[in-house]
């Protein structure tokens, strides 16, 4: 389970030999880097590659210790150096349409606040693991958590709930809210783990 705070994690990195603070920091970040690509418009297996080549560069760069956090948020140095990737493989993208005499212009992506796009990435990759979570580990009923899924996530009346998952609609509500409840927990304790300090 990833627990470290980003601050501790980078610490811990350090060591180069440290295989498993490596590997915390691949489970991680790469997911976002995945969700970030994505959102900037790179197709599955550019983000693939863009998250690789992204990761690749941290580390080498961190070995030499060219981080330095006062100059600067881990996140916005992943960025940085994400952002150069998928500008690269944008960039060929538009020649290879020049090259063949089709317009570059109106395929061209529209500027991104990549902080935004950043933030929202992480905040995905969060409630993804939170409700992996959720179903993995706690202890809710399989009727509890189908209420809330249906309610919550896929936004099924109450009293349609309450019939496929054979409850009384009150009985949907007060699942639907103690899910909420521990989802909340779980997300909060995700969310720590990308504190920077």
């Amino acid at each position: 389970m990833l627990t470290q705070t980003t601050t501790q994690l980078l610490d811990s990195l350090r060591d180069s030999a440290n295989a498993e603070s490596w590997q915390l920091f691949d489970l991680r970040y790469r997911p976002v880097l995945l969700a970030f690509a994505r959102q900037r418009g790179l197709s599955d297996e550019d983000a693939a590659d863009v998250a690789q080549t992204t990761l690749v560069s941290f580390v080498a760069d961190y070995q030499k210790g060219r981080y330095d956090r006062t100059r600067g948020r881990l996140s916005s140095w992943i960025i940085g150096i994400a952002s150069h990737r998928i500008a690269d493989l944008q960039r060929a993208a538009y020649r290879r349409r020049i090259s063949r005499g089709e317009s570059a212009i109106e395929h061209e992506p529209a500027p991104a606040d990549e902080a935004a796009v950043w933030d929202a990435a992480v905040r995905k990759v969060i409630l993804q693991r939170a409700m992996t979570e959720l179903h993995s580990q706690s202890r809710f009923d399989p009727r509890t958590l189908r209420a809330f899924e249906l309610c919550a996530v896929r936004g099924v009346p109450a009293d349609a709930a309450a019939a496929e998952c054979d409850m009384t609609v009150a009985e949907v509500y007060v699942a639907k809210n103690r899910v909420i409840g521990k989802l909340r927990e779980i997300v909060a304790s995700l969310t720590s783990e990308f504190v920077e300090l």
